[in-house]
């Protein structure tokens, strides 16, 4: 504006932190409870049991982990490379081919895996390793970034950057699902919602620092050499680093035995079970549907090219000052949810931050004053970090850890694909009615999306804080 039976862990019994540090006593981890039923999620008394939270209010807690550290640190080199890329790609498309269509379609091309390779890859998280998928998809990744760099130092051909870009996406893709489910695994669930605190904050840092260094490296570079060829080393520079980071976590600590209804053997059951899983739960439902539109219609970063050289008139340094400035929004949003005590109306802050969404987005079309620009899309990350916290925490806190993997792929086709087909939205509307009408025209459709979601879905103004939701108590507001 971000599971699994596997052979290596999912059937073991939880183990003791392997990190130097140990849980405090309140915050210890319990075995579940054997009596439980076969079901595909567990029951509210039962997680009571199983996650208990601990005395006041700690916002460094899930920091004082050292493996959530260890993976927060390589996570954030993975982001600030491909934020690095992410940049480069724009640019270059745009400088080359002048056209707006262009850029859509390099939102389109990086779709298409997330269509058609969310689901599967969401239940090979699911059945293997997840850090050992995370490495290998991170080095496929790490050598689609070499090749880009290849064709911008040639130059090569816009086809050959499109079809790089769509390898790059399969990559992604495929190694998404796992990343997410991972989290859980080595992090206790009693601080795992400031856990997703901080994770969305790390990603955000990344986000605001890799576009502003992009902005730096591709000035010096067209300067030079007249390519943007360093970024996409960097990026592949950094995705190497956070492979050899993964290296440092142990066996998942945190991993739940899969629990016996889930043993299915029909290959489309296991696909869509994490459909039928979301389906099932109607908040999840419908904290994914906000996402789902508002990303869908507020694309504007994808046009940020056009805006950067034809209507704010900034260079390359300007335009990754603006890439960054949603991420200095996010970011700083994020501090503040982590030192401020859970959100007591969270569904109800949920939707208020996605109007604002919207409604920045708006001023943020109208404008044409470079510091006005930067100010809204500061707004636009902040307003979109409070959607990341909620969504993010719902989804993997009330789902078993043996469907984390597939629901977190539902997760993607949600909020991934709509990220990409919004910015190719962006791209067509822009190409047929022009850049400011077509962004514009996305936030007032995020603000009619949120009354719509509200009316339609009328539990998620009665949802109250995250924490009752996570440790299983009845939630207030439902």
């Amino acid at each position: 504006m971000r599971s699994k039976t596997s052979p290596d862990n999912a059937d073991e019994s939880p183990k003791e932190p392997a990190s130097s540090e140990t849980v405090p006593p309140t915050l210890a981890y319990e075995a579940p409870c054997p009596e439980r039923p076969a079901s595909g999620s567990p029951t509210e008394p039962m997680l009571e049991q199983e996650s208990l939270p601990g005395p006041g209010h700690d916002p460094y807690a899930a920091l004082r982990f050292r493996d959530f550290r260890v993976f927060q640190a390589g996570w954030m080199l993975a982001v600030i490379g491909s934020q690095m890329t992410s940049v480069a790609v724009a640019w270059e498309i745009f400088d080359r081919t002048g056209s707006k269509l262009a850029l859509g379609w390099v939102a389109g091309i990086q779709a298409v895996p997330l269509v058609f390779l969310a689901l599967p890859a969401g239940a090979l998280a699911d059945a293997w390793d997840r850090r050992r998928i995370i490495q290998v998809t991170t080095f496929f990744a790490a050598l689609c970034s070499i090749g880009l760099a290849v064709v911008s130092y040639r130059p090569g051909s816009v086809p050959l950057i499109y079809l790089l870009l769509l390898l790059l996406s399969t990559a992604q893709t495929v190694g998404r699902p796992a990343r997410w489910a991972l989290l859980p695994q080595i992090i206790p669930g009693s601080v795992f919602s400031n856990a997703v605190t901080w994770n969305a904050s790390v990603f955000q840092i990344a986000s605001m620092t890799g576009p502003a260094l992009a902005g730096v490296v591709i000035a010096r570079s067209l300067s030079r050499y007249h390519n943007v060829a360093a970024a996409y080393a960097f990026d592949a520079a950094c995705g190497l680093g956070f492979c050899t980071m993964i290296f440092a976590l142990p066996r998942p600590a945190y991993a739940r035995p899969a629990p016996a209804g889930d043993a299915d053997t029909s290959v489309f059951k296991k696909l869509s079970a994490g459909v039928r899983f979301v389906w099932s739960r109607q908040i999840i439902l419908a904290t994914m549907t906000l996402d789902l539109f508002a990303v869908l219609l507020g694309g504007a970063v994808y046009l940020l090219p056009v805006f950067a050289k034809d209507i704010l008139h900034v260079g390359s340094v300007g335009f990754g000052w603006l890439r960054a400035a949603d991420a200095i929004g996010a970011f700083s949003m994020g501090m503040l949810i982590a030192h401020l005590p859970p959100m007591k109306r969270a569904g109800r802050s949920m939707l208020i931050a996605v109007a604002g969404f919207g409604l920045v987005t708006i001023v943020f079309g109208l404008s044409r004053n470079f510091w006005l620009s930067l100010a809204m899309l500061y707004l636009v990350g902040a307003f979109d970090n409070v959607s990341v916290v909620v969504r993010h925490s719902l989804v993997q806190i009330l789902t078993p850890d043996s469907m984390r993997g597939r629901v977190s792929a539902v997760n993607n086709i949600f909020i991934g694909a709509s990220n990409e087909l919004g910015g190719m939205e962006s791209g067509l509307t822009a190409a047929a009615f022009g850049p400011i009408a077509s962004v514009v025209a996305g936030g007032i459709g995020t603000v009619l999306v949120v009354l719509a979601v509200a009316a339609t879905w009328p539990e998620i103004l009665r949802f109250g804080p995250l924490q009752p939701a996570e440790t299983g108590g009845k939630n207030p507001g439902l």
